[in-house]
């Protein structure tokens, strides 16, 4: 399968880091051809500009500026998220990526007066998450999880209709202990490497 992992964190020693690191390395031990989007490293600008916002709804020019981006999210089968849940929602590098790449005509057909938006990503077949969250589990339930319905409710709904989905999260981060960490690490590079091809 074609994946693309896209990246966020800005410290390249964190444990989300070597979480990218295991999401990697199961995905090349199960064969995957995979293209790698490190948001911090390739210092990726978030905010859409005035002029992109201009140009939001035109076809093709609306894709000059993130031209390997798109090409990335066009060519994929399935996407990979690594990223911190911070205050509930995803990293606003990680939006900003979303906001600017996943244009319409690209992504989805803007809505009519007659018909509602439509999603272009038909390619998309597979869509997982990897993040750790500060909070316990019931208190990101309580505040109802803004950036896994992001991503698994509003990515998903202009996906391929059969996309599935799956959200991994290690909660209480902050507290956890180094054996959960590891046993967490190590979940993921073995789910990774069973993700079919």
């Amino acid at each position: 399968m074609r994946l693309l992992v896209v990246y966020c964190h800005p410290v390249p020693e964190s444990f989300v880091a070597a979480l990218c690191e295991a999401v990697r390395a199961g995905l090349a031990e199960a064969g995957h051809e995979v293209r790698f989007v490190d948001l911090y490293g390739e210092g990726f600008s978030a905010p859409l500009s005035t002029a992109e916002r201009r140009a939001y709804g035109e076809r093709g020019v609306n894709e000059v500026a993130l031209a390997d981006h798109v090409d990335n999210v066009r060519w994929a089968e399935g996407l990979v998220f690594v990223y911190p849940t911070w205050w509930y929602g995803l990293p606003a590098m990680l939006k900003g990526w979303m906001d600017r790449v996943l244009l319409p005509h690209v992504a989805f057909t803007m809505p009519t007066e007659t018909q509602g938006i439509r999603g272009n990503l038909r390619n998309i077949r597979r869509i997982e998450v990897v993040t750790t969250c500060g909070a316990t589990w019931s208190l990101s339930k309580v505040m109802g999880e803004p950036g896994r319905k992001t991503i698994l409710r509003g990515l998903r709904s202009i996906c391929h209709p059969f996309c599935r989905t799956r959200y991994r999260a290690l909660y209480r981060m902050d507290t956890v202990s180094a054996e959960k960490r590891a046993a967490y690490l190590a979940r993921v590079r073995r789910e990774m490497a069973r993700i079919p091809r």
